[in-house]
């Protein structure tokens, strides 16, 4: 029934979601052509969309939070006839939302849907932080999403807007997942993608890097923005 509704959704052009507009955040490490597909099934869908670029492995997730946040909502805002701003984020970009609530409001927030979000930080940080090479992978922000002192992500409070959650049980990177707690996705927990407050929660067969890619966690997300819940 959900995905039958959704075609008939993408059929009708989405019509009904003209007004609404979708903020996508990437990950870490990542661009905005990262998250491309999912722009295209939104912009089917009727959604306008702002996917947003931002250098993640140069600055703090607090700076980056300040930097991208706030460019969506301008970006969204500036389209004439825009009511409600969403937001659809995989791993970092969850929490650079988080953070920037954590400071400031967002009147227009509608629903969020977050992929793979470290929300209780990753222990992989924590073990593999000490590896050659991990502060130029990964920069600032990267050494911030684990769970010692530095964890930005465990000083967070409660989410208190509509959120989903999908949470990927696929792993294509054998050494991170052998210092997590399986299921793990090859970078985050299963268990560390939760966060108190959130609406809705599932999980799905693929791998953090490619999740936000595929069909399955695509056709999730509208579901999600459309009345609150993945439907199953």
């Amino acid at each position: 029934m959900r995905i039958a509704w959704i075609a008939l959704l993408l059929l009708a052009g989405g019509s009904a979601v003209a007004n609404e507009c979708v903020v996508l955040l990437h990950g870490l490490a990542r661009g905005s052509m990262s998250m491309n597909r999912m722009e295209r099934a939104l912009v089917k869908a009727g959604y306008r969309t702002a996917n947003i670029d931002y250098p993640s492995r140069d600055y703090t997730v607090e700076e980056l939070a300040d930097m991208a946040v706030p460019e969506g909502l301008d970006a969204c805002r500036a389209q004439e006839g825009v009511e409600t701003v969403h937001f659809v984020t995989h791993s970092l970009g969850g929490i650079l939302l988080r953070q920037y609530l954590s400071d400031n409001e967002i009147p227009d927030l509608g629903r969020v849907v977050m992929l793979g979000p470290p929300n209780q930080g990753s222990v992989a940080v924590d073990e593999l932080g000490g590896v050659p090479g991990f502060d130029w992978l990964n920069g600032p922000a990267g050494r911030q999403l684990g769970k010692g002192e530095e964890s930005v992500p465990l000083r967070l409070g409660p989410v208190d807007f509509e959120l989903g959650v999908i949470a990927g049980i696929r792993t294509i990177d054998p050494i991170t997942s052998a210092v997590l707690d399986d299921p793990d996705d090859g970078r985050v927990s299963v268990s560390d993608t939760r966060v108190e407050g959130m609406s809705d929660f599932i999980v799905v067969p693929h791998s953090h890097a490619f999740m936000m890619r595929m069909r399955r966690s695509i056709e999730l997300t509208l579901a999600f923005l459309a009345d609150g819940t993945f439907g199953e």
